[in-house]
């Protein structure tokens, strides 16, 4: 017997995610964008959803039914998505950085690709919650690792807590390379969880430049917790032009744009 409370093919599972991402409602018009299709095609999933209880429709739009999960995804399902644009960007990243050159790094996948990136760099003073980051960096070419303390998070790997900020605290380094779980006009930058936006705001403090690291599928999302500390003093470097509303956003703060490709 079918799971009523299912989606039935991978075309309503899409939506479900990019409604999730959305924090639980959005536009018909964003859906069909999203997913290159009609906006036809996606009220004929809706009607399918909301039949199964999964989603209801709004004026316009459609919202999730039930608690809508802000976890993000296991870190190697991180890894994998947009993998070739993250190595792009990465190499980007790394060639703003000098030999000897101070670094916080969060445990963003994004962030952890910066670190392969940086592999032939040598002198750095890096500091970091991220033990995928501390993997790729230590004992080579003359680095010095400083590693925030507290429980691993099992699904990241991830170092969180008063300990880590405590640690984190006491050190001012020249760039502070950062993730963001989503990128708007209205939140700027944004994050799905709190541990790391406590961490993001205590490094960001700490740093002279804040270089951020994201995607083009972080534009036009939302997250719960806005990171406004990261408007200070920031970059962002990204693989497409974001559009006019979000580089106007970045104009008002006063971040640079570096567009990978640079178009």
């Amino acid at each position: 017997m079918t799971n009523t409370k299912e989606a039935s093919n991978q075309r309503e599972q899409e939506i479900l995610r990019e409604i999730r991402l959305a924090s639980g409602s959005c536009r018909i018009g964003f859906l069909a964008q999203r997913l290159s299709v009609s906006d036809e095609t996606i009220r004929r999933n809706i009607k399918s959803l909301q039949a199964r209880g999964l989603v209801s429709k709004v004026h316009g739009g459609v919202s999730l039914i039930g608690p809508v999960s802000v976890v993000e995804p296991p870190f190697q399902s991180r890894m994998d998505k947009n993998a070739e644009a993250k190595k792009k960007l990465a190499a980007r990243v790394a060639d703003m950085i000098q030999n000897g050159d101070s670094l916080f790094m969060d445990i963003g996948s994004s962030t952890a690709y910066v670190a392969q990136a940086l592999q032939n760099h040598s002198d750095l003073y890096i500091v970091t919650n991220s033990i995928a980051v501390a993997h790729l960096l230590t004992a080579r070419n003359n680095n010095r690792v400083f590693f925030a303390g507290g429980e691993l998070r099992a699904h990241d790997g991830g170092a969180f807590g008063s300990d880590a900020i405590s640690f984190i605290r006491r050190f001012n380094v020249k760039y502070a390379i950062m993730s963001v779980g989503a990128i708007n006009v209205q939140g700027g930058f944004m994050l799905h969880d709190i541990q790391e936006a406590d961490v993001s705001c205590v490094a960001a403090r700490g740093a002279q430049v804040c270089i951020v690291v994201a995607d083009n599928s972080k534009f036009g999302h939302s997250a719960p917790i806005s990171m406004r500390e990261l408007n200070d003093l920031g970059i962002l470097v990204t693989d497409i032009d974001p559009g006019k509303d979000i580089r106007e956003m970045l104009d008002r703060f006063d971040i640079s744009l570096i567009v990978e490709d640079g178009r």
